[in-house]
């Protein structure tokens, strides 16, 4: 008989089974599929070499948002209506580097939603009618943000962080929007949509057959070239935004940093939990729970291609503005002057192998592992070597990065309100 008495065994985690996507080429572009799904489910992902940085004056993002405007044939409503009709969702979003569709939707619909995606988005004529109503939608949400002081310090962080290059630091301005042209909305599409196939990713049991079909219906777009990208740095200085009737201020701390090629990132990424990547995180207990400054804050780790950078963020009654950063400061330094009691580093490591657990849990979330790895050269045993980072590091090699990483003289340091 069971013994409720008597707690049961805690066994550490050795290792994770990953199971990584079958990876190939669909029309000499890298493809990725995970046939390993146990319902009826589908995703299917086209990155495209069209982030912010390949183009100025929000270019980019308008030509995301209005994939779906209209083809010769069709109208954005017809399109959005066959794609609803077969039970799919369409999602699209941009990052600083690429932009990626995604459908989602049952398997024995994909092919069908895939060629209403592809015609969509290969035909698309960005209609006068639409493309005004966008960018007039789109200017009213910019002059909205721009009264957020979260809006303004990210704005000002930003310029500050990508110092060293152009195309990262660049930020939308309100003439921007009527300087767009339909024509360079049109040259961009083709440079960046049809000749800016960057990778295929599919997650769902299809059949070899299905995936041929995929394949000829891709055939219109070409690969992405390659591209060059730069090296990053921050300015290491400190700047307040005023914003009018403000009765908060936002506040943004961080610098340029490294990508999982690292030799430091694994211990770094549990430096950083120590610090704010959680909710009993030592920034939460001081400026949340001990001075109420604040409902939340947070510090991260942001990767892109080639680089990636670390940021502080959160919002403080604009009294309180100047104490908060400076016990943002007092608990930086702390890190770098103690060692962190061992009890604390026990509970932070459960936590980090928890959430790695949580993340690799069925195929979606596996094939988005495997995905991040990918980015930056790496593979799945990527997270088996961060298991055993986080079970061996020491406080005091935790101590080390901090002094290393976190001088707070080489941090940007922005705030608005």
């Amino acid at each position: 008989m069971l013994d409720r008495t008597i707690a049961p065994q805690i066994n550490p985690i050795e290792s994770i089974n990953f199971e990584a996507p079958a990876s190939g080429k669909l029309n000499n572009v890298p493809f990725y599929h995970m046939r390993e799904v146990s319902n009826d489910t589908c995703r299917f992902d086209l990155y495209f070499n069209a982030g912010k940085i390949h183009g100025t004056k929000s270019l980019p993002s308008i030509v995301n948002g209005l994939l779906l405007s209209g083809t010769s044939t069709k109208t954005t409503n017809e399109i959005n209506e066959g794609i609803n009709e077969l039970g799919a969702y369409f999602e699209s979003g941009i990052s600083v580097e690429n932009a990626v569709t995604s459908i989602y939707c049952l398997r024995e619909n994909l092919t069908k939603v895939i060629s209403i995606l592809v015609d969509a988005i290969a035909d698309v004529q960005f209609p006068e009618k639409e493309l005004k109503e966008y960018i007039a939608d789109r200017k009213q949400q910019f002059q909205i943000g721009l009264k957020k002081v979260s809006v303004n310090a990210q704005r000002e962080f930003q310029k500050k962080l990508f110092a060293s290059d152009s195309l990262y630091a660049q930020i939308t301005e309100m003439e921007d929007f009527d300087q767009i042209t339909r024509d360079e909305i049109i040259t961009f599409h083709k440079a960046h949509y049809i000749n800016g196939l960057q990778k295929i990713v599919l997650v769902g049991d299809i059949s070899d057959d299905e995936v041929k079909t995929i394949e000829k219906t891709l055939s219109i777009f070409e690969k992405a070239a390659t591209n060059n990208i730069s090296v990053l740095s921050n300015l290491p200085e400190s700047s307040h935004i005023e914003v009018k009737d403000a009765m908060q201020s936002a506040i943004r701390i961080g610098r340029i940093l490294f990508t999982k090629t690292n030799a430091d990132y694994l211990d770094f990424i549990l430096l950083n939990t120590v610090l704010g990547d959680y909710f009993g995180s030592r920034l939460m207990t001081n400026i949340r729970e001990d001075k109420g400054y604040t409902y939340g804050i947070g510090s991260h780790v942001v990767e892109f291609e080639k680089t990636g950078y670390f940021v502080i963020g959160t919002e403080v009654k604009k009294e309180v503005r100047e104490d908060a950063i400076r016990e943002i400061k007092l608990e930086i330094e702390r890190l770098q002057s103690e060692l962190i009691p061992e009890g604390e580093l026990e509970l932070v490591k459960n936590y980090m192998m928890g959430q790695l657990l949580k993340s690799a849990d069925g195929p979606y979330a596996m094939t988005d592992l495997y995905l991040s790895a990918l980015l930056n050269g790496k593979d799945l045993s990527f997270y088996n070597d961060a298991i055993h980072a986080i079970q061996n590091i020491t406080s005091g090699r935790l101590q080390e990065l901090a002094k290393k990483y976190l001088n707070w003289n080489e941090l940007t340091i922005v705030s608005a309100g």
